[in-house]
């Protein structure tokens, strides 16, 4: 009697483990990305030493090198590995965070997926869920703005595109991560990589003149620094005045 429990729940934890990406496969665009894109995923996961469907992934992304980086790992106890790099394609505003609606400016700071749109009319859409905390504080009581996506179509007016067969696999890769367990995918947005001297320069030309983004750039270095020694996400919170602790 206790074994027959014991595979009756397993059974059922199975179900519901695999009931997310199977509920987006009764969307057509997920449904033709799946057929077209996940056993040509799968073997480079496998390639990569990597466990299929993605257990945990990180996603960042640098204004001004225009890049969006995927990093997965198996668990827990182990470093995250990048995946791929995919070019972001179009750009709104400049660099710096968002702080209202309509500014068009693409959210710097740290984020995670918290809505998946099979029928985006951008061919798919991740949501981000900005304004965040910090988000809250800074910017405009009224007219935050909201809306922030990665998505396909190649267009922008402060999202992050990328083209419809790229937004394809980083959406397949997220709902195979959100079957596996991973409620929170983290997204970072960074104005530039850090560690590239000619986007520093030119993030410190652009920020010259304006204390409060030198002050901003310089909290998420350290996230992006610690992240680049350890490939372990770092604690972040955040204080009354809305800005980034970096632990």
């Amino acid at each position: 009697m206790g074994l027959l429990v014991l595979v009756v729940l397993l059974s059922f934890l199975g179900m519901a483990q695999n009931s997310f990406l199977d509920m987006q496969r009764s969307y057509p665009n997920v449904s033709m990305a799946i057929k077209t894109k996940q056993d040509t995923l799968q073997k480079q996961f496998e390639k990569a030493g990597l466990q299929w469907p993605p257990k945990q992934m990180y996603l960042r992304s640098f204004k001004y090198d225009s890049q969006l980086e995927v990093w997965v790992r198996n668990g827990d106890k182990e470093e995250y590995k990048l995946f791929k790099t995919y070019k972001v394609c179009a750009l709104a505003g400049t660099l710096g965070p968002k702080r209202m609606e309509g500014d068009y400016q693409v959210p710097e700071g740290f984020y995670y997926i918290n809505e998946f749109n099979p029928r985006s009319d951008f061919h798919l859409s991740l949501k981000l869920n900005y304004p965040n905390e910090s988000d809250k504080i800074l910017s405009d009581s009224l007219r935050p703005g909201s809306g922030i996506y990665i998505h396909g179509s190649c267009v922008t007016v402060g999202c992050i595109p990328i083209t419809d067969t790229q937004i394809e696999e980083v959406y397949l890769l997220a709902a195979g991560a959100r079957s596996s367990g991973q409620d929170f995918i983290p997204v970072h947005i960074f104005p530039v990589r850090y560690n590239n001297p000619e986007s520093v320069e030119y993030l410190n030309k652009i920020a010259k003149d304006n204390p409060a983004v030198q002050k901003f750039a310089a909290q998420l270095k350290v996230a992006f620094d610690i992240f680049q020694k350890e490939k372990k996400l770092p604690i972040i919170a955040v204080n009354s005045k809305g800005d980034y602790l970096v632990m």
